[in-house]
């Protein structure tokens, strides 16, 4: 019994080990951490650690074999940096120029996969790092490659890896949406789409259907792409006053949500024909996140407006508003085991009960170190809350 138990263990810590957290941790924003705390001591749980220095930037962190990857801008250089789970930088590489036309700073996060770390910096070049080295693999100016222009506030986008190919969107009126090769960088394929700039959205896949889809926003459409072929399938149309679309559609049984601020709402699409074409199911253009994510747990998502200033829970699958809340600023949403994790870009960071009944606060405390705005997404991972603000990243215990 006790040589068993200690298979058991070992197992736990290696599944632990393995798990590899991207943007908003697999691109939904719910996790599946277990025995975390359900309330919070009143001035919060626990700091471990922070690390000042990362300069400027908006990025999250991603986390991969017990190693924390996160981006940072000082005097307009990007620097990708390197932590083991304990806070002590391992490594920091300058790889080029970074955003500083305005709200400075790194955008996308990392993604990681097969022992390479991937991603673009505002200007539209696409880096490929070895995870081990910290060598440059290889990159790619996407907008100079594929002749699109850069938009007002510098490409945003965490690469989507997809078997063979790491997905990203130039935004040119001729290769709008492409796919390389994650190991070389060569084309494999690219799709004009609607022509559309590029929207600041991560894309999604989804690989339950009849074809395979990547899913993302441009700055007038949804569009549904065979990942394969990049054939478009299909456009639905989805525009705004400043052309952002900055959160990763969500994806549950064949239905798909994408949501928007500056005016536009959020649209429910019901996938058709294995993937190959869409239906509009509801439109609500009070549920008008702009780029704090929202959560699906249950048959509910949560989050917040953008003009309309409110918290609201609403059904998934009519857009009803079960509840709405005001009072609190605006921010990101992620979910764990039926508790909303909140970060307001005014610097709170709240606990709350998932429930379409009410908007259940449980926990609040603020967050004062860092630098500038409050926009990174956090994570969670093996019973710790991941925060950055601007130059700082805390390590939070919460299990």
């Amino acid at each position: 019994m006790r040589k068993g138990l200690i298979l058991c263990l070992s197992f736990f810590v290696l599944s632990l080990s393995a798990q590899t957290i991207q943007w908003r941790g697999d691109r939904t924003g719910v996790f599946n951490e277990t025995g975390l705390l359900k309330s919070w001591a009143e001035n919060g749980p626990q700091l471990l650690w922070h690390f000042d220095g990362l300069g400027e930037g908006h990025s999250s962190p991603a986390i991969a074999n017990n190693k924390i990857y996160i981006k940072g801008m000082t005097d307009g250089r990007g620097f990708l940096f390197v932590f083991d789970l304990n806070g002590k930088l391992l490594n920091k590489v300058e790889y080029g120029a970074e955003w500083d036309r305005n709200y400075n700073g790194t955008r996308g996060s990392v993604t990681v996969n097969d022992g390479k770390l991937y991603f673009i910096s505002g200007y539209g070049v696409l880096y490929c790092y070895d995870q081990n080295t910290l060598n440059l693999v290889w990159k790619k100016n996407l907008l100079e490659e594929f002749n699109a222009p850069n938009i007002i506030w510098g490409i945003t986008e965490s690469p989507l890896i997809v078997g063979n190919k790491v997905i990203a969107t130039p935004g040119g009126s001729e290769h709008n949406v492409v796919a390389l090769n994650k190991k070389t960088g060569a084309l494999i394929w690219s799709t004009p789409g609607k022509g559309d700039q590029s929207a600041y959205c991560s894309p999604l896949f989804i690989g339950s259907q009849q074809v395979p889809l990547i899913v993302t926003m441009t700055a007038h459409h949804i569009l549904g792409i065979h990942a394969e072929t990049g054939q478009m399938l299909w456009a639905h149309p989805n525009s705004n006053q400043h052309h952002v679309h900055a959160n990763t559609p969500i994806y549950s049984n064949g239905m798909i949500l994408a949501t928007s601020g500056y005016g536009r709402g959020s649209t429910m699409l019901r996938l058709a024909n294995g993937g190959r074409g869409v239906e509009e199911v509801w439109f609500s253009s009070d549920l008008d996140n702009r780029m704090g994510g929202m959560v699906k747990v249950g048959n509910y998502v949560y989050g917040s407006g953008d003009r309309n200033r409110f918290w609201f829970s609403a059904d998934w699958r009519t857009g009803e508003i079960k509840w709405q809340e005001r009072g609190l600023a605006n921010g990101v949403t992620i979910a764990n085991d039926g508790m909303l994790y909140i970060y307001t870009d005014r610097g709170e960071m709240i606990l709350a009960r998932a429930t379409p009944e009410k908007f259940d606060i449980v926990s609040r405390f603020s967050i004062t170190l860092g630098t500038d705005q409050h926009w990174a997404h956090p994570i969670l991972h093996n019973g710790v809350m991941y925060v950055r603000r601007g130059d700082t990243l805390m390590a939070f215990r919460v299990r």
